[in-house]
C-alpha cells in the first residue's frame, strides 16, 4: 500500500453546489485533455467553434485551447449561447441524473433477475435499444466487463441459488438458468467456483470443502499476498496453512486453508462458548466459499489478460505468472479500513495501526487470532481512543466518520458489489476522506471490479517505467493514458505491475 495523495479535497456529489472557478485556464484545459472524470461538475467546458458545452471527461475530440471557455455551471454555459453535449450529457450530471447509465443498469438488473429470458448476447442487445458496439462500450465502461460475461455470471448466480434452496436436478437447474447444455453449465460453474455444481450443493451442510485450482495457478504469489501483513492478528500463514477470522451471517468463523498446487482444502470452525467446535452444522458454508473464492481470485479471467498482454507485445509483464490473480480482502469493510489507514504512511506502520485498532475494537477468537472488527464496534470508539494508538487526528476522523455512516445505515457496503462500477465509484468518492486512489484500491481489492487503476500508486508508476523503459516515472495523467491499453482489465494489469520488479516468491515443499 502506498500513500494516497489525492484526498485533501473530497469529491463533491454531482448535484452539490458548484464551487467558484479557482483554477487557471491552463489547469482546467489540462484536466480536459486528460478526460479527468474527477473534475466533472467542478467546471464545464464550452467549445466556441461548435457551440457545445461538455463535462471535462467527455470523450469527444479535444478542442484547441483558444476555442475553449470554462464555466462554473451549466446555466452559465447556456447563458453564453451554448447547448449541452449529446454524448456526455452535462445537464443530467449537474442535476444528479445519468439516463444512459440508468438504462444500462436497468438492463443488467433484468439480465441478473431472469437470465433465462436472454438466450444469448444478441437478445441483450435487442432489449437494450443500443447497437452492439455501443452496448459493449457502455457495459465495459460502467460494469468493467462484457454483455456475454454479465449473462454467464447471472446464469451461474441463478443456478447457485437453486442448488442451495431446492432439490431440483442438475439438468433442470441448468435449463432454468438458461444454459444450452449440462456440459457448458459444468464448465462455467467449475471455472468460476472451483468446484462442481454437486459439490456446491453439499455446502449446505458441509464443514469442509475442496476447491480445484486452474493449471499453472501461482501459489507462491498467493502465499505472498496472504502473508504480507506480518502484524496481522486476524489472519496468519504458517507454511502452506492459512488461518483467517471472518464475519459470516451466522457470526464469527475461522477458515483454515490447506494450500497445494492443484487444490485448496477449506475447513470451517465455528467458535462456541467453550472452544472451537468442528463439524457442527454450517448453514453459512456458501458464504465461506464466497470468501475463499475471493481470496484465491478464482472468478477472475487471468488467462484472458495474459493473452492481451502478449498481443500488445508486453509478454514480459506476465512472464512466469500468467495465472496471477488479485487476492480479495475477506470483507469490504476490511478493504475500507486498509484504504483509510494506509493513506500517506508506509506499509509497515499501516499494519501496526490496523493491529492496534483490532486489539482495541474486537475480541479474541482463538490463541493469537482476533475477530475482525465490525463497523459498529469501530463507530463506537472516540477520537480519544485512537490518538494514543498513534492515529493522526485526520485519519481518526475519517475512520470514525465512515464507520458511523455504515453503522447508521447511510452507507451499505453489501450493496456496492451489486452496483455498476460507475455508481459504486461515485458513491465512495462522495465520502469525505476517500479520494481516487483509495476508491480504486477498494474497488479492485474488495469489490472485484476489473478495470481499476489506483492513480498515484508508486508500485504502478515504477512498474510502468520499468516495463515501457521510460526515462522517468509517469504522473497521474500519463499513467491514465498508458494504462488505457489494458482496459477492461486494468486491475489485473495493476497486480502484475506490483509484482514486476519483485523477486519470484518461494513455495514451501508439500507434505
Amino acid at each position: 500500500m502506498v500513500a494516497d495523495r489525492s484526498i485533501s479535497t473530497p469529491i463533491s456529489a454531482p448535484n452539490a453546489t458548484p464551487r467558484p472557478l479557482r483554477m487557471s485556464h491552463a489547469q482546467m484545459y489540462a484536466r480536459l485533455l486528460a478526460s479527468d472524470a474527477a473534475y466533472n461538475g467542478r467546471f464545464f467546458t464550452g467549445v466556441l467553434t461548435t457551440g457545445i458545452y461538455c463535462l471535462p471527461s467527455c470523450k469527444a475530440r479535444k478542442p484547441k485551447p483558444e476555442n475553449v471557455r470554462f464555466f462554473p455551471t451549466c446555466e452559465a454555459a447556456r447563458a453564453a449561447g451554448l447547448r449541452p453535449c449529446r454524448k456526455c450529457h452535462p445537464d443530467d450530471f449537474a442535476r444528479g441524473a445519468d439516463p444512459v447509465l440508468e438504462d444500462v443498469e436497468t438492463l443488467v438488473a433484468k439480465v441478473r433477475a431472469n437470465p433465462a429470458a436472454f438466450p444469448d448476447t444478441r437478445a441483450i442487445v435487442r432489449r437494450s435499444g443500443f447497437g452492439p458496439t455501443r452496448l459493449f462500450e457502455l457495459v465495459r465502461q460502467h460494469f468493467h466487463t462484457t454483455p456475454a460475461d454479465v449473462l454467464v455470471r447471472a446464469r451461474i448466480a441463478s443456478a447457485k441459488r437453486r442448488l442451495l434452496e431446492t432439490g431440483a436436478g442438475l439438468l433442470e437447474i441448468a435449463e432454468a438458468a438458461g444454459f444450452e447444455s449440462p456440459s457448458v453449465f459444468h464448465e462455467h460453474f467449475r471455472r468460476l467456483n472451483g468446484l462442481t455444481p454437486s459439490a456446491y450443493r453439499e455446502l449446505r451442510d458441509a464443514g469442509t470443502f475442496t476447491l480445484m485450482l486452474p493449471a499453472g495457478y501461482p501459489l507462491g504469489y498467493l502465499r505472498r499476498a496472504l502473508s504480507r501483513d506480518v502484524h496481522s492478528i486476524t489472519e496468519r500463514l504458517e507454511g502452506n496453512r492459512y488461518t483467517g477470522a471472518v464475519q459470516l451471517s451466522t457470526g464469527h468463523a475461522i477458515l483454515q486453508l490447506e494450500l497445494s498446487p492443484a487444490a485448496v482444502r477449506v475447513e470451517i470452525f465455528q467458535p462456541s462458548a467453550a472452544s472451537l467446535t468442528r463439524g457442527a452444522k454450517h448453514a453459512s458454508g456458501a458464504e465461506a466459499h464466497a470468501v475463499v473464492v475471493g481470496l484465491l481470485g478464482l472468478d477472475q479471467d487471468a488467462a484472458a489478460f495474459g493473452r492481451l498482454a502478449k498481443k500488445l507485445g508486453l509478454g514480459r509483464l506476465v512472464a512466469g505468472r500468467p495465472e496471477l490473480r488479485i487476492s480479495q480482502t475477506p470483507s469490504v469493510f476490511d478493504g475500507l479500513l486498509w484504504s483509510i489507514i494506509g493513506q500517506q504512511i508506509n506499509f509497515t506502520f499501516a499494519c501496526q495501526l490496523k493491529r492496534r485498532l483490532i486489539e482495541r475494537s474486537s475480541r479474541p477468537l482463538a490463541p493469537g487470532l482476533h475477530a475482525p472488527p465490525t463497523p459498529a464496534a469501530v463507530a463506537a470508539l472516540a477520537e480519544a481512543d485512537l490518538l494514543p494508538l498513534q492515529f493522526s487526528r485526520q485519519k481518526a476522523d475519517y475512520l470514525l466518520a465512515t464507520s458511523r455512516l455504515i453503522a447508521d445505515g447511510k452507507l451499505h457496503l453489501e450493496r456496492l458489489q451489486a452496483m455498476s462500477a460507475t455508481r459504486a465509484e461515485r458513491t465512495l468518492l462522495a465520502i469525505r476522506g476517500l479520494g481516487p486512489w483509495s476508491v480504486n484500491y477498494l474497488m479492485m481489492r474488495s469489490l472485484g471490479f476489473a478495470d481499476c487503476v489506483p492513480l498515484g500508486d508508486t508500485g504502478v508508476t515504477s512498474g510502468l517505467q520499468s516495463l515501457l523503459k521510460l526515462e522517468e516515472r509517469p504522473d497521474a495523467d500519463a499513467t491514465r493514458r498508458l494504462m488505457a491499453i489494458f482496459s477492461p482489465s486494468r486491475s489485473l494489469a495493476t497486480a502484475h505491475l506490483w509484482q514486476l520488479n519483485q523477486p519470484v516468491p518461494s513455495t514451501p515443499p508439500m507434505p
